[in-house]
């Protein structure tokens, strides 16, 4: 089944990741009251986990990428829980955005932007969500960013 939002995939020439399993004692999607509620995603890019620190060696720009990588694995997350059919959403209501952070680095938000940009790109007006971003000084595994959603379904 090709949805609207495959073939937005397709226009912009992204292709989801495979969905990544848990690394610890949790499960990656919950769904309960007509919303997925998704666990913290990491960026993967081509089989490889993107690391390290904005403002101590990651630029604002390698930020975003990631940000839009955990973008991509979200959404992985969610048409493997739906199995395949990404027409069930109706809604991206929350992007939680958590930034490896020097103590001097402020632009989470800009960093975040990666992953808000994509879902709007992906979802139109329903890829409009609430947000938070912060800066914290580690994430697992060394992560430059990590994302957690929560999205309703139709």
């Amino acid at each position: 089944m090709t949805t609207h939002v495959d073939r937005k995939l397709e226009e912009l020439g992204l292709t989801l990741p495979e969905a990544a399993a848990p690394v610890a004692a949790y499960v990656p999607v919950v769904e309960a009251g007509g919303l997925l509620h998704l666990s913290g995603q990491l960026p993967f890019k081509d089989g490889q986990l993107v690391t390290g620190r904005l403002g101590d060696g990651v630029s604002l720009e390698e930020g975003q990428e990631a940000a839009k990588l955990c973008g991509l694995m979200i959404v992985a997350q969610v048409k493997k829980h739906l199995g395949g059919d990404l027409s069930r959403v109706k809604r991206i209501v929350k992007l939680g955005v958590f930034v490896n952070s020097h103590g001097d680095f402020t632009d989470q938000p800009k960093v975040a932007n990666g992953a808000s940009e994509l879902m709007v790109a992906l979802f139109g007006d329903a890829g409009k969500h609430a947000r938070s971003a912060v800066g914290v000084p580690v994430l697992p595994l060394g992560a430059a960013v990590e994302i957690d959603a929560i999205i309703e379904l139709a």
